[in-house]
């Protein structure tokens, strides 16, 4: 239903614009959960939380899906169909290891009550948040020195998020004796860390598009 509304009443090359403002727009929302998730300690109260988490991701490949459709079916595009493609296959990625790595915490049973893992996610909020002002600056590109900051407090964020990422393995195996709760703590560590990456992913299609059409 969102897609035909979309297509209705949206030129047919703005449409792009107001997918990516949608998906990036659920990104902060998955990435404020994350947080939420980590400092839940309850596991019933955890899995609420996860199951909107669901839900979020479920609207983004929705969205992804409508962005590659348009693709398709539009010759006119505002920016390359390549950057395009790109940048929305970085932004469900992004959705897709957010909510892996909370439904990962329940379903090893992993306490979240860890400094590694809610630094991570103070630091994947940061750059999500970075992601989502890049992409609404997309629809004008007027102020691309505030896309720019925004590349780069992503940058940072994924610099912060391998400096956690060491600290949180080296601490884990000078620590854990429990065999099984060292490898389920190292794929959560690990795919936290992923995310950061994918935001960089995006970050660097978003000034791709900048250089391109600034």
């Amino acid at each position: 239903m969102l897609s035909g509304i979309l297509k209705f009443f949206l030129p047919k090359d703005k449409i792009f614009y107001t997918l990516f403002e949608n998906a990036s727009a659920n990104l902060e929302s998955l990435a404020e959960k994350l947080v939420l998730v980590v400092h839940e300690s309850d596991f019933n109260k955890r899995g609420e939380i996860i199951k909107q988490m669901e839900e979020l991701e479920h609207q983004n490949d929705v969205l992804t899906h409508t962005i590659f459709v348009e693709l398709g079916k539009n010759f006119i595009t505002p920016f390359d169909r390549e950057d395009i493609h790109s940048l929305a296959t970085a932004l469900d990625d992004i959705a897709d290891y957010i909510y892996a790595s909370a439904k990962k915490i329940n379903f090893y049973k992993i306490n979240p009550d860890d400094q590694g893992v809610q630094k991570m996610a103070v630091v994947i909020k940061d750059a999500v948040l970075a992601v989502n002002s890049a992409v609404i600056e997309l629809r004008n590109l007027k102020n691309t020195q505030k896309i720019i900051d925004c590349v780069v407090r992503i940058n940072s964020a994924e610099n912060q998020g391998d400096d956690i990422f060491d600290l949180s393995i080296d601490r884990l195996f000078e620590h854990e004796s429990d065999i099984k709760l060292l490898i389920k703590k190292r794929e959560l560590y690990q795919s936290l860390e992923i995310v950061t990456d994918k935001c960089e992913d995006a970050g660097n299609v978003i000034e791709s598009i900048v250089v391109k059409y600034a």
